[in-house]
């Protein structure tokens, strides 16, 4: 089953105002699919470099790229040839002074880390980054999908949000067969990244730690980081736990969500909340294979404010600034997003359950920030007015509404 990408909108536009475009996302995430359909639109050059025949057409990349210098040329998997990127840069240059400016490269790379640190040195003012997210609420919302209602129909009349959740974004666990088929990839999943990719990339890390620590992390989806903590359970120094917060952080795995820092006479919390950003390894990771077992699971909570961070972060327009508020006393926000071109901020509070109920503190971080916008994100679908200035919205109608604001 196809489910269209939100991403292939914007990767054709980017061809068509720049000469490079990379596509940025963790593995199994739908990059090469994306790819395949953007060659077949453009009659482009697919060149697969994890392919030994595919790297060795490019021994000589001047010569063998020069030949397609019309012709839009697709790179999958660069980091397996990071020694093309200045012979990029030369070519695009090239065809600048020849009036072929746009649509020449299309580069696909595991992950942010490697492809940034190559990109960003070589191809500097001549390439744009496009990010590839696992499904979303709106993806998974596209007419024609069936999604097996297997799941209890007391947690929302949405079963494809309620499908997303549990089995998480990737394709191949989102649209598995049964809920073993995709617990089982998720755990494949995990493994791949633990003892291939991650040493790859050149770290020597044992792959049980960084499995206890994203375990750990998972236990504590959505908490305040405490490196201290984490190191003293891995027995390892601070330092070692912020160096691999950063790797799972560059392979678009973690997410550090930062503090809200404002011009307030406060005393407001500083360390980051931390999040592993697909739900589905959430659960994986804890041994969660359904909703059932999810929804008894002191995580349950923790994990719907994840999914519903992601997505939501995933429909905002770029640019955005966002964050989390919280006080010493406790006033706090879960979400607080900085718009750009939007006056004011938008105060978010997420809540699972069908009834949800502002607390005290969120009216008070209200009072300290004065946001223009305030909602309450919970686990149904009616929009309602909660207060004169806070209203209560799902979270698919939240994303649509952010996403239309640049979209």
């Amino acid at each position: 089953m196809l489910i269209p990408r939100h991403a292939h909108r914007l990767v054709q536009q980017a061809l068509s105002r720049q000469a490079a475009v990379a596509l940025i996302g963790p593995r199994q995430v739908g990059k090469t699919t994306l790819a395949h359909e953007i060659k077949a639109e453009r009659n482009a050059l697919y060149l697969d470099l994890e392919s030994r025949e595919d790297r060795n057409k490019l021994t000589d990349p001047v010569l063998f790229l020069s030949a397609y210098e019309n012709q839009l040329v697709i790179l999958d998997e660069i980091h397996r040839a990071p020694e093309i990127f200045p012979e990029l840069r030369g070519l695009i240059d090239q065809g600048r002074r020849q009036g072929n400016r746009t649509g020449r490269f299309l580069i696909l790379g595991s992950a942010s880390m490697e492809l940034l640190q190559q990109s960003s040195e070589s191809l500097a003012g001549r390439i744009e980054y496009i990010p590839v997210n696992p499904f979303d609420v709106l993806e998974a919302a596209e007419p024609g999908i069936e999604i097996p209602l297997s799941f209890p129909l007391h947690f929302t009349a949405m079963p494809g949000i309620r499908t997303l959740w549990v089995r998480g974004g990737f394709p191949d666990s989102f649209l598995a067969a049964s809920h073993t088929d995709s617990l089982i990839f998720r755990q494949n999943f995990i493994r791949t990244y633990l003892e291939r990719d991650v040493p790859q990339l050149g770290f020597r890390i044992p792959a049980a730690r960084l499995e206890r620590l994203w375990t750990m992390l998972a236990h504590s989806q959505g908490v305040l980081l405490n490196a201290s903590k984490l190191a003293s359970s891995l027995d390892v120094s601070v330092p070692t736990v912020n160096n691999y917060l950063d790797l799972f952080e560059d392979l678009l795995l973690v997410r550090r969500l930062p503090s809200f820092h404002g011009n307030l006479k406060k005393r407001l919390v500083k360390s980051p909340k931390i999040y592993v950003r697909d739900s589905g390894l959430v659960h994986a990771l804890l041994g969660l294979a359904d909703y059932s077992a999810l929804a008894g699971h002191p995580v349950v909570g923790p994990s719907w404010e994840g999914f519903v961070v992601e997505n939501l972060l995933g429909s905002t327009p770029p640019q955005t600034k966002s964050s989390f508020y919280r006080t010493a006393a406790g006033a706090e926000i879960d979400l607080v997003l900085e718009i750009p071109g939007q006056d004011g901020l938008w105060a978010i509070e997420i809540k699972h359950s069908l009834a949800p109920r502002a607390q005290k503190g969120f009216h008070h971080a209200r009072m300290d920030l004065k946001p223009t916008h305030s909602f309450i994100v919970y686990a149904g679908e009616d929009r309602y007015p909660l207060t004169e200035d806070v209203e209560v919205i799902g979270i698919r109608e939240m994303a649509a509404m952010l996403k239309a604001l640049w979209m």
